[in-house]
This record gives C-alpha cells, structure tokens and sequence, in this order.
C-alpha cells in the first residue's frame, strides 16, 4: 500500500522553533518530525512513499533521497505553485490504483497502520478517517456518526452544534480509496493555474473531498486513543518533545499493552439518582472532570462501563442514552477531560415488566458483576487488566473488576474484598 505524506506546508506558526527548514524537518529529540513518521510507517511494512513537496524542499530531498538509507522507497511529487492541500493528489492520481493512506508530515504520532487499514477494508467504504477525543473539543471539528461508524455530519469549530455531542475529532491521518477523486468534478489540468480572477485554483482535501461524502455511508470513522499531535505552533511542539522523552509517544501505540482505568458511571462520575431516566438530572460530581484529566495525562485510558438496565426496562431507549453520554463527554470535554469509550450493557435477567423489551430481557455476559465488558475492552485496545484498576461505588463494580483480574477501588465503606477504599474518583487519582 502506497503511503502519501503531505510536506509542503510553510510552517509559519511555528517559524520561531526553526524558520531556516521546512516545519516536516524540525527535530524533536534529535531527530526531524519527518523521519520519525518514516520509522513509524516503515516498522510496519509501509515502505512505498510519495512525499509531495513544495517549501524548502531541497532540505527534505536532500536528508532524504531515494529512502533507501532508511529502510523505504521515496518518489517525490514537487509542487511549483500551490495546489491546496489536495491539488498533489489529483496530479499524481495515476500512481495511485489502490487505498492508499494519506498523512500530514506536521503530526506526531505512533500508531498500529495496519490495524487501522483492516478497520478501513472491514468497512468497504471509499475513506476512513482516524478519530480520536481529545483536551479541546470545544474548539475543535467534531464528527457526528450512525451507529455503523459512518460520518453523518462534520462540524468545524465555526459551525453550530448540537448542545450535547460526542467528543471524537478527525486528527488528520486517512485511509483513501482513489474511487473518490473519480467523485469530484475537477479539470485537473486546471490545478494549480490562475481563474479569471487572478487565484490560483487549488483543492481543499476536508471541504471539496471529504465533508461532501457526509451522510452517503462511504466515510468512517476509525477511533483509537493511539498518539497523533499537530506540532504546528510553539506550544504543543514543546509538548510532543515532552512526551517523547516520556515515553508517552510510542507506548499509546495499540500494538503495546494499554492500562485503563474502568469507571461505573452513576456514583462514580455523576450524581446518584437512582435510575437516570431524565438527561436534565445528569450532573457530573465534584472533582470529577479534573480527575479524569488526570487519568488522560497518566497514559492510562479512561474507560466507562455501566450497566443500563433502563434499556431492557423500557424507559430510556439507546437514542436517548446516547444523548446523556454525549452530556457527559461534553461537559468533561469543557474541562479539558475525555474518555477513551463507553461500554454499557442494555440487558437485565428479570422479566415480567410493562413496557420491558423482552429480547433484552436475558442473563448475559456483560453486566456487572459480569465481566464482559472488560474483556471487550481487552480485545479493543490490548489491555492488561492485570495492570489496571476498576473503580466504582458498588459492590458488583468490585466483582466484575476482580473477576476481569483488575485492582478495585470502591467509593464508600470498606465491606467489599476492594485494593483500596477512597471517597471519590478524585481521591483515588491522587493516591495511584
């Protein structure tokens, strides 16, 4: 598979950390950003690579050539005068006859490609797009999905959203069928020449490919908590170096063993009120959001699961429990907190009830005391539930964490076989 990098950019929010070379080849820990994406890719058999070039491109060409030194094979596409951020794709659309991925030479990160591209041929889509929660998604382009993962809208931070919405942010990384530049009605020979108003004509990749595949059951959505950064301006460049001297970097990578943190929901991270039918009495708990980012910048994931017999009930169906999640992420996301995923489990063994949903009505294997939602998450992110911990206010929450093979906290008294005892979420993060 043939990977695209994206490497013309000018890089001038961040010309103060180095203006004398293109923003691919600013060193983080010794070593140009560029170089670690090749490394990256190459340790996972992606070898075949178009960087497409434009500004100071002789610095990349040159510390590069052909890629052999490094283990791949580089053609380079040169961009004379700029064609967006998509322009490149179409010029070079005859060298591109399979899925192919598409990345920014300007981010940092360290991820499993191949799980991501068997997520993309699962879906048999035309585009995946890597997505993830992230510190600021107030300020960030949300994505809104189908149950199937297929993108239904795409919000810019400009645009007006839904009230409660899920945290999931496109981070710029893409698996692309070429079936879809085929889409767009595109003189190519066009690209890159003035119209009649003197502007050069170029291609936005997100506005002119992507958004307008919104609702048509083609784009997906790839979530992962894995490491991808922009480094673009000072401040976030200053803390990718961080997290690579940490190690934060290349541990997140899925094809290493993760930690979590399990969290219940009701008692743990909001206010107790019996069976939250009503998305209005859903209130987050003291502490919470602050201890959740803590957990975040740990590099443990954060990870709900819940029961929500309400489901089987009958009074509250899956729309209306998506929304309190979509709350709830909201609210922590305002706080600069975010949770890798939520797991629930709709079902309850006892029948007999008006208004229940008999297929619901079952004993399964996920609700608490249960543990089937750990091992869902096991098999979701490579964790080691040896080395994580469950933490939740009830006496099945202390079950199902211990049958998993987790530590246990429990918020309240000690009358269960819990590692520790602790007041709050926000105590147990202070003391782990």
């Amino acid at each position: 598979m043939k990977t695209v990098i994206m490497a013309g950019g000018k890089g001038t929010r961040i010309s103060s950390v180095a203006f004398d070379v293109p923003k691919p080849m600013i060193k983080i820990e010794g070593k140009p950003v560029l170089e670690r994406e090749i490394e990256c890719l190459r340790d996972q058999g992606f070898t075949d690579l178009i960087i497409t070039v434009s500004h100071l491109a002789e610095h990349i060409i040159n510390y590069f050539g052909d890629g052999s030194s490094f283990g791949v094979a580089i053609e380079y596409f040169i961009e004379e005068t700029p064609l967006g951020n998509a322009g490149a794709l179409f010029k070079m659309q005859d060298k591109l006859n399979e899925d192919f991925l598409l990345l920014n030479a300007d981010s940092v990160f360290d991820i499993d490609f191949n799980r991501f591209v068997d997520y993309h041929k699962s879906k048999g889509g035309l585009v995946t797009l890597f997505t993830h929660p992230n510190s600021h998604p107030y300020d960030s382009g949300v994505l809104i999905t189908g149950e199937d993962g297929s993108v239904d809208r795409w919000l810019t931070k400009e645009d007006v959203r839904p009230r409660w919405y899920r945290n999931r942010v496109n981070a710029g990384l893409h698996v692309i069928n070429p079936n879809v530049l085929d889409m767009l009605d595109v003189d190519v020979e066009k690209i890159g020449t003035e119209d009649q108003n003197g502007k050069i004509i170029k291609v936005d990749l997100d506005r002119q490919i992507l958004k307008p595949l919104c609702e048509t059951g083609k784009m997906f959505c790839y979530d992962s908590p894995e490491y991808v950064k922009d480094m673009g301006v000072p401040d976030r460049y200053e803390s990718v170096c961080s997290d690579y001297r940490e190690g934060r970097v290349q541990a997140k990578n899925l094809k290493n063993k993760q930690k979590a943190v399990f969290l219940d929901r009701d008692g743990t991270i909001n206010r107790y009120v019996g069976f939250l039918r009503n998305i209005e009495e859903f209130e987050l708990l003291p502490g919470v959001a602050a201890a959740i980012r803590k957990i975040n910048e740990s590099g443990y994931l954060a990870i709900v699961v819940t029961n929500q017999p309400v489901i089987a009930r009958g009074e509250v169906t899956y729309e209306q429990l998506q929304e309190i999640h979509n709350k709830m992420e909201t609210l922590l996301g305002m706080q600069g907190a975010y949770l890798d995923r939520i797991y629930f489990c709709p079902h309850h063994p006892l029948k007999g009830y008006e208004g229940e949903i008999p297929e619901l009505k079952i004993k399964c294997e996920c609700r608490k005391p249960k543990s089937g939602m750990f091992f869902k998450a096991e098999k979701d992110f490579n964790i080691d539930l040896s080395q994580s911990w469950m933490v939740g206010d009830s006496e099945n929450d202390i079950k199902a964490g211990k049958a998993a093979g987790c530590r246990t906290a429990l918020i309240g008294v000690a009358d269960y076989l819990q590692d520790v005892t602790i007041s709050s979420l926000e105590e147990f993060v202070n003391q782990f």
